[in-house]
């Protein structure tokens, strides 16, 4: 059974020290885990490593800036649908000078399919401004200055930092705030929050493949309406409940 924080065993504690905060030591709220919510994350994080070995983003990109702009289109639609669209979109506009110039029209014809295209369209030409006005069109390696690129979010600069720079970062999409909720990891909502949380509880070097792994499952198993919790390797551990039924 999963150590719900408000119900945690004595040493968890609250603390204020920024320096162990930036290193992801302690949860949102301000409290430390203890070693037994450290090894219930630890049992999850490993059967979903078993499950998912080699686990990558589905998007098709060629270098950081290709994923950057493919995580922005990939909002609110499947990344099939990114990866349809995407290649003749860096076959036409293949830098940030490119796209930086692009003519608004043409970019959302090309990318119209993917739904939300006049917003998308005004964030990967303002983006690529910014790359190239502030960065010399190189895409930044750290989340401070990422996030400070138009229509850049956490979520967004975390899957480029894993993906295309290997570097320990955990993205929360929808999946991972349901499925972290469902398994006690976290009690937030909000997406920062939920990134701490997680970071407080699981070892630094599984940061970097833990959203990917936990949204396949999403995908696969965990899904919103009807889990399949009857062939779930976390079910023993799971305290969602009501547990879905196979069907007849």
């Amino acid at each position: 059974m999963a150590c719900d924080r408000h119900d945690t065993p004595a040493g968890s504690g609250r603390i204020s020290n920024l320096g162990i905060m930036a290193r992801g030591e302690v949860r949102a709220d301000g409290t430390v885990p203890t070693a037994r919510e450290r090894g219930y994350a630890r049992r999850i994080v490993n059967r979903l490593a078993s499950r998912y070995p080699e686990i990558a983003t589905a998007l098709e990109y060629a270098n950081p800036f290709e994923l950057l702009v493919s995580t922005v289109i990939s909002a609110q639609t499947t990344d099939e649908n990114v990866n349809r669209a995407t290649p003749e979109l860096f076959a036409r506009w293949p830098t940030p000078d490119d796209l930086a110039a692009a003519d608004p029209e043409d970019v959302e014809r090309v990318i119209f399919s993917t739904g939300f295209y006049r917003q998308k369209t005004r964030s990967i030409i303002a983006l690529s401004q910014d790359l190239v006005e502030r960065y010399d069109g190189v895409v930044p390696d750290e989340m401070a200055e990422l996030v400070t690129l138009k229509g850049v979010g956490r979520k967004t600069a975390s899957v480029v930092l894993a993906e295309a720079f290997g570097q320990p970062a955990i993205a929360v999409d929808t999946h991972v705030r349901r499925i972290t909720n469902r398994l006690s990891l976290t009690t937030e909502d909000d997406p920062t929050r939920i990134e701490q949380d997680l970071k407080a509880l699981v070892p630094r070097h599984e940061w970097q493949h833990l959203s990917m792994r936990v949204i396949q499952f999403g995908r696969d198993v965990c899904s919103a309406r009807k889990p399949r919790c009857w062939e779930c390797e976390l079910a023993r551990l799971c305290p969602f409940e009501p547990k879905s039924l196979p069907p007849d």
